[in-house]
């Protein structure tokens, strides 16, 4: 096991991103076509394709999710993805002709400190195509891809990937690309909200906090532009769904963002999580078997949300956000490159 998405068979990931501009992109690329469904709680979402997500749609199974900064920019990501798999001839047949099925989505990272001034050729296109071309079963995580860019109220935002095994046999994965407009960390940190969950130390092993304070009436919050953040997620696994199976696991997939940041879904995010069902192992007991698939998924996105943030960097630019290392100094567990 890796601790990454790509513990689910079936599955490859790649990352582009452009530090000139501060931003970048992350594709799940699905060996063959694939079950998928997507949940939207943010309220500022940047979709593409998430109508043909509905479980009465036509269209089941994708080639590819991609998620981007760049805000509605970052949408031409997924032309880019799409556009190589078609030349690759990949896609969904009708007819002679293939049409790839490329569903995204994109969070805002626009105020960075990055350069945005792109003109007429923004890069998302090209780095949506470098990402599927460098996808593989091992990537880095923190301030790679999707998550180059990205920040959250208190620390350094990032890309964080985490797995399980349930005894089942059936494998969970998730990848997330985490800007959230609220904070991973109780407080002033250092200690992670998904802390509950934590396996094997992977992101510091500090526990939780010996008080906890009241940070409801006062969370804490990045800035005060509106639309400026949004956490990303793919939730994958190697069971048998149909896609209205693989909407519920949506929906209590997207627990593991409440598990993991406080505040969540604002007005001010545009947070969605998308799943995908691989179909390599059929469940015994589809209800009980699903709920427990969907608890799993929820405590493996925490985990991802904290990885995230443990293994970011933060960005080469006077007054750019610091990242979790900065703040706290050497973690006690090795952090990915």
């Amino acid at each position: 096991m890796r601790n990454l998405i790509t513990d689910v068979p079936g599955l490859k990931v790649g990352h582009a991103h452009d530090a000139r501009c501060a931003t970048g992109v992350t594709v799940v690329l699905c060996d063959e076509p694939t079950i998928a469904a997507v949940d939207v709680r943010g309220g500022g979402p940047g979709t593409r394709e998430a109508d043909l997500l509905d479980p009465a749609a036509t269209v089941e199974k994708v080639d590819a999710i991609v998620l981007s900064g760049g805000s509605a920019f970052g949408l031409d990501a997924a032309a880019g993805v799409m556009i190589a798999l078609a030349a690759a001839g990949r896609g969904f047949a009708v007819g002679p002709a293939r049409v790839p099925i490329v569903p995204g989505a994109v969070l805002f990272d626009l105020n960075n400190g990055g350069d945005k001034a792109w003109g007429l050729d923004p890069p998302y296109r090209h780095l949506g195509r470098d990402a599927l071309h460098g996808a593989g079963l091992d990537f880095p995580l923190g301030t790679i891809g999707a998550g180059y860019g990205a920040t959250t109220a208190t620390v350094k935002g990032g890309l964080g990937s985490a797995s399980a095994v349930l005894p089942s046999g059936h494998v969970v994965g998730a990848v997330v690309a985490v800007n959230a407009v609220g904070s991973p960390l109780f407080g002033a940190g250092p200690h992670f909200r998904a802390a509950p969950y934590e396996r094997h130390a992977e992101f510091g092993g500090l526990g939780l906090p010996a008080t906890f304070l009241d940070e409801a009436s006062a969370p804490a919050l990045k800035g005060h532009v509106p639309l400026s953040a949004t956490t990303l997620a793919v939730v994958a696994c190697d069971a048998v769904l149909t896609t209205a199976q693989a909407h519920r696991l949506a929906v209590m997939a997207q627990d593991g963002l409440a598990l993991s940041l406080f505040p969540i879904h604002t007005p001010l995010d545009g947070d969605c999580v998308f799943t995908l069902a691989t179909g390599r192992r059929p469940l015994s007991a589809p209800i009980p078997d699903l709920a427990r698939i969907g608890a799993c998924a929820a405590a493996v996105l925490a985990r991802a949300v904290a990885r995230a943030v443990f293994s970011a960097r933060a960005l080469p630019f006077p007054g750019a956000q610091p990242s979790w290392r900065d703040l706290f100094g050497a973690p006690s567990a090795p952090l990915q490159p």
